[in-house]
């Protein structure tokens, strides 16, 4: 863009270090930290000041000083002018605008600091500027976006949200507003294209778009989107201090959907791409519109022909039909030198439809395909290749070919990718392939259409493991290029401010300051009044999001003979040690914490934002918790031909109506029915392949590329209810349909072992009525009279839930054993209970975290002794914090050494026999192996047993995307286990041993043979 900076350097300059600012150089500060609303010393008034600008700059630049005088307006209520007065606003590019030219060249205005730099910008107070005018308040931009972003750093600073229109944020309104004396900036940024991805934007966005901007302008493409759709997209992308876009391509050509599409693109001076799939700056539905692929039997002979408009057979293959593929490349490169729109190409070849190569993936063939494709940039632009910004993006299969040797030419930036769940891939290898001139690129998920399962609906990243994931990006060298799968954008609002903020500015946004980005976030959107509250509603959100996609709600995964096995009617989540109802209680409780926020929150738009930004995705993902409880629980208590099992249907079906009413007020009632048709995105009926087909175990519901309303998926039962009175008894852990005394085929009913030491939720019987007639129910406990019944009398309607506890003063030492013996409506029911209770000899003797009911329990953090460098990272776990080694850049380690990097943990195992074996599993974020050295590995030893190590992702493929991958991803965590000798019970020391970095350990979880099978594992063990 800008005329000091060579189309070569565009890609190049951002790959190495960004030089330190010199002495000369403007303050630097975070967005708008300058401004303040009430008058200081010195300060410029912002209020009344005309904001001018020169009308030869670029284009970008004269629009954004529009949007600067629209945002004023917004704040004080009354609209700058246009031209010099007594005190000025003036925005301008350097080399560019005559007004800050002319500045510069009579000495008031230095911009020795930004000159020459990439975007960078300037904001400073400068005293008599030119005749007539006594101050003004300049805006100097390196190159126009370094102008753009510094005109919309004001506005945020200002109050202005980035996403005043996408989510109709209201500003405080503000009667003084005065800029600090100083020279500032922002700095230069450490990434050098920062941009989003809109995709898989049906039904959400490709329902709303075409109704609310018109229809797509291509003959016989009405879903397509327009120019006026993209330039809302372009000021967003903007006012985040992005500059890079992949457009929207679920059939859709950005092209030829509005033929002024690229012209806007350049009036705003936003950098256009296409995806991984879509190479020669061309989307792929532009092939799909115009070619029918030739139809070849098994000797590859043509039965039924097919064209293209180039002449070929319609094939998109490069083997079969190269000459038309060249010419519609070059078709590609030549628009974009006609139109002269800033734009990345991007090389390689996929199958078409996000697939791998249908040609096979041989290196000679990429390698054919890459250098005719630099062949055809070359002679069309007429400069050498490297010339033009070019990347190619190694995402999924495409990633084979660099592992198997394949490098692309040293200009061109190589993108590598996540796991489309946030996880990454690879990073560079600096000291194996040196330095790359066209360096690294990062392409990452917020939203994802594929194996294991979709996951579109709302935000689901948690804050935590997104910095953790950049932060070694940038950490490995990976600073050319990066841009984020946003889905539709609106709904994911949060982490793609974040991506965007990260990438400007890496080292200013420490791990210590995410609290802190939460809460400026809050305080942007809905003011500083209840800012801390909602920064806090964030952070839950986000840690309780990640533990497990809503989509997959219904989905349990297990283990059976060493393969996965999904069941996508069963709930991940157990009903022993109450799991499903204690994830439930504690979205239940989040929501109504956002509920109270949104009630006490002003009126004017606020109301209308908060349910856009934070209250819907709360409020709605709260209820699919609770339809889900309902859902599974009535599922249960059928199979017990439980009297209440019909009231749950209707909580079922009551919640599946709340889901409705909370997306129609989204799309009639919030801004005045702005966004109709946005919030219809199916998130429930999952898995239903009775309904819409094979594909339903990952694919969201739809029929002929058409998504399907919601149904409650698997049905809820209604039972025959008998009118007689009818009891029931169930234990607390039961997970299928097992009863007494009917339905147990024999086996007794055992309540799991009492210890003093437990912190899973107190042990229970449930007495249920199979009928409508009511009982009374008697719990005698004279067989053991160390138990303690919480209720042992009363009367069952429906059900009673009776707490057991034990008196331990009266249990005598060792195990003991009695039962409990429930009667009513003329039946009865004993059911055994279990305690341990140490010796007193060995209660002296227990330090750490003891063993309670088989198993020991701990969290990551909670370590006795830590040796070398780990980081904490609080919220990164699905219930807790995280550790890892650091910093994320060491070298792998071989453990066993006195200064070995390790966490220990003191625990006392109580039942571990002589000469017995322990499982200890390791709960790790689900990380890939990233690092060149192959695999990711931990140890793990006790006292001073061997060191056993794990490789945890033998099996799981991320570029296949296997079954293994899924289970880990979908669970979100990586469980593996290793076995220990134990020879003694009491005090040990479990050390978990540093391999590689990049590892983030959450828990560690001792089996003794007692171990509940839990998705999240049991609650942290009694420390002592």
């Amino acid at each position: 863009m800008s005329a000091s900076v060579s189309r070569r350097a565009v890609l190049g300059a951002g790959l190495a270090a960004v030089p330190m600012l010199s002495s000369r150089s403007p303050q630097p500060v975070e967005a708008g930290a300058y401004i303040s609303f009430s008058r200081t010393t010195g300060a410029f008034p912002l209020v009344g000041a005309p904001v001018v600008v020169d009308p030869d700059d670029h284009p970008g630049v004269v629009r954004v000083a529009g949007d600067l005088r629209a945002d004023i307006e917004r704040v004080t209520g009354l609209r700058p002018g246009g031209g010099l007065a007594r005190e000025v606003v003036l925005v301008g590019t350097i080399g560019r605008s005559a007004l800050i030219d002319g500045l510069v060249t009579a000495g008031k205005l230095d911009v020795s600091g930004i000159r020459g730099r990439w975007e960078t910008s300037l904001q400073t107070v400068v005293e008599h500027p030119m005749p007539g005018v006594e101050r003004a308040f300049v805006v100097a931009g390196s190159d126009p976006r370094g102008t753009i972003f510094g005109a919309y750093d004001v506005s945020y600073g200002i109050g202005i949200s980035p996403w005043h229109w996408w989510d109709d944020v209201p500003p405080t309104r503000r009667s003084e507003v005065w800029v600090l004396p100083g020279r500032y900036s922002q700095g230069t940024p450490a990434v050098k294209y920062r941009g989003f991805f809109i995709n898989d934007e049906n039904p959400a966005l490709g329902t709303w778009a075409p109704a609310y901007f018109g229809p797509g302008k291509a003959p016989g493409y009405p879903g397509g989107f327009t120019a006026d759709f993209y330039a809302r997209v372009f000021e967003v992308l903007l006012r985040l201090k992005g500059n890079y876009l992949w457009p929207a391509v679920w059939g859709r050509a950005f092209a030829e959907d509005d033929p002024e599409n690229h012209r806007r693109a350049s009036e705003y001076g936003v950098v256009m791409g296409t995806s991984h799939e879509a190479p020669m700056m061309r989307g792929i539905e532009e092939w799909n519109r115009h070619a029918v692929a030739a139809v070849r039997d098994s000797s590859g002979a043509i039965v039924t022909p097919g064209h293209d408009p180039y002449g070929g057979t319609g094939e998109w293959s490069y083997r079969l039909n190269s000459r038309a593929i060249q010419a519609y490349w070059r078709a590609g490169v030549q628009r974009m030198v006609d139109q002269g729109f800033e734009g990345v190409v991007t090389l390689g070849m996929r199958g078409n439809g996000d697939t791998g190569l249908p040609d096979g993936d041989g290196i000679e063939l990429m390698q054919e395909i890459i250098a005719a494709q630099r062949q055809i940039i070359e002679e069309v632009t007429g400069r050498p290749a490297a010339e033009t910004p070019q990347v190619w993006t190694l995402y999924k299969e495409v990633q084979r070919y660099w592992d198997r040797g394949l490098r692309a030419p040293d200009d061109v930036t190589v993108v590598l990718t996540d796991d489309n769940w946030g996880n990454i891939r690879k990073h560079p290898d600096a000291a194996g392939e040196g330095e790359r001139a066209g360096g690294y690129g990062l392409y990452y998920h917020f939203d994802y259409v594929g194996a294991g399962r979709n996951y579109k609906w709302v935000d689901t990243a948690n804050l935590r493991n997104v910095w953790e994931q950049l932060h070694a990006a940038h950490a490995y060298g990976n600073r050319g290029l990066w841009v984020a799968n946003v889905g539709d954008l609106k709904g994911n609002e949060l982490p793609t401010e974040f991506f965007l903020n990260y990438a400007w500015n890496p080292e200013g946004w420490d791990l210590e300051r995410l609290g802190e980005w939460e809460l400026r976030y809050a305080r942007q959107n809905f003011g500083a009044g209840h800012a801390q509250e909602v920064a806090s509603v964030l952070a839950e959100y986000g840690q309780l999001q990640a533990r497990r996609k809503p989509e997959l709600l219904n989905r349990r995964i297990t283990l059976v003979d060493g393969q996965v096995v999904y069941d996508d009617q069963q709930t991940p989540f157990a009903f022993g040690h109450r799991e499903l109802e204690r994830v439930t209680e504690e979205w239940r409780e989040l929501g109504r914490r956002a509920e109270r926020i949104g009630r006490r929150l002003p009126g004017g738009g606020v109301r209308d934002a908060w349910f856009e930004l934070v209250g819907y995705a709360v409020a709605a993902t709260a209820n699919l918790y609770e339809l889900r409880s309902a859902e599974f629980t009535n599922l249960l208590y059928a199979a017990q031909g439980r009297a209440a099992t019909n009231s749950l249907a209707d909580a079922a079906e009551a919640a599946l109506a709340r889901d409705f009413a909370l997306a129609e007020r989204f799309n009639s009632q919030v801004a005045g029915g702005k966004w109709a048709g946005f919030q219809t995105q199916p998130h429930i009926d999952y898995g239903d392949v009775e309904r819409y087909g094979p594909n339903a175990g990952w694919q969201q519901p739809e029929r002929d590329n058409v998504a399907l309303a919601d149904v409650l998926f698997p049905a809820v039962r209604r039972v025959g209810v008998r009118e007689g009175a009818e009891m029931g008894v169930a234990v607390e852990g039961t997970e299928v349909g097992v009863w007494w005394p009917g339905g147990a085929s024999g086996v007794g009913a055992v309540l799991p072992v009492f210890s003093p030491y437990q912190t899973r939720p107190q042990q229970f019987v449930e007495v249920f009525n199979q009928g409508r007639t009511a009982f009374d129910y008697r719990i005698d406990t004279s067989s053991a009279p160390w138990l303690v019944v919480e209720r042992s009398r009363g009367r069952v309607e429906r059900q009673v839930r009776v707490e057991v506890a034990v008196d331990w003063a009266r249990v005598p030492v060792g195990r003991a054993e009695g039962a409990l013996t429930v009667t009513g409506a003329g039946a009865s029911v004993a059911v055994t209970c279990v305690a341990e209770k140490p010796s007193a000899r060995e209660l002296r003797r227990l330090r750490g975290f003891v063993e309670a009911g088989g198993y020991v329990a701990i969290d990551a953090e909670h370590y006795d002794r830590v040796v070398g460098g780990w980081r904490r990272i609080d919220g990164i776990g699905r219930t807790g914090a995280g550790m890892t080694p650091w910093p994320v850049t060491l070298p792998r380690q071989t453990p066993g050494g006195a200064g070995s990097p390790r966490l220990e943990y003191e625990v006392s195992l109580l039942a571990a026999a002589s000469g017995g074996e322990v499982t200890v599993w390791a709960y790790l974020s689900p990380r890939n192996p990233a690092l060149p050295t192959g695999g990711l590995r931990y140890g793990v030893s006790l006292d001073d047993g061997p060191i056993e190590t794990v490789d945890i992702n033998v099996g799981a493929d991320d570029g296949l995307l296997n079954a293994v991958w899924a289970r880990n991803t979908s669970d979100n965590v990586n469980a593996t286990s290793t076995k220990h000798s134990v020879t003694k019970a009491g005090v040990h020391r479990l050390k978990f041993w540093m391999v590689d970095p990049t590892v983030v350990l959450q828990r560690l979880v001792i089996d003794t043979g007692g171990l509940p099978a839990l998705y999240l594992g049991p609650l942290e063990s009694r420390r002592v």
